[in-house]
């Protein structure tokens, strides 16, 4: 219980002190969200002091080889294998480990713009999906995967 409260303190503590909620919050909380998924680090870690946070750490892993920066069960699943749809395992340099990497280097990115410290210099929703949609693309090509994109139809009465 006090992990999740503590956890939970930078975001509440935005909103204590009088700032309105908003989506600039949610996207702040998205863009946190990415970074933690690829760092494999929480913004409570212990490592985190000063003027190191989550953000800064991951603006300094851009300078650095990716594969000293991510967390070590997703370098796991992504250097050593790949599941496709038909549950066959390959190696991922099959389907180009430098594309997989880009894209990687491209969610810390997002991730980074999305916690800016100012709510304006974050990126706006519409445009992290597209960026995101951009990647699952160019991941999905390199797989050899072809992307169904279902057409909703209308129900007419």
């Amino acid at each position: 219980m006090t992990q999740t409260c503590l956890f939970f303190l930078p975001f509440l503590s935005k909103y204590a002190l009088g700032s309105e909620v908003s989506v600039y919050g949610d996207v702040y909380s998205f863009g946190i969200l990415l970074l933690e998924m690829v760092t494999g680090k929480r913004p409570t870690d212990v490592m985190f002091k000063d003027s190191l946070n989550l953000h800064e750490f991951s603006k300094m892993a851009l300078s650095k080889p990716l594969i000293e920066s991510i967390d070590p069960i997703l370098q796991e699943e992504v250097w050593e294998k790949s599941t496709c749809n038909a549950n066959t395992t390959r190696n991922l340099s099959d389907i180009s480990n430098h594309r997989v990497q880009d894209c990687l280097i491209s969610i810390l990115r997002i991730g980074i713009a999305c916690s800016e410290e100012s709510p304006r210099d974050r990126l706006v929703i519409n445009d992290v999906l597209a960026k995101l949609h951009i990647i699952r693309a160019t991941l999905l090509r390199a797989s050899g995967v072809k992307e169904h994109v279902q057409k909703s139809t209308a129900i007419t009465s």
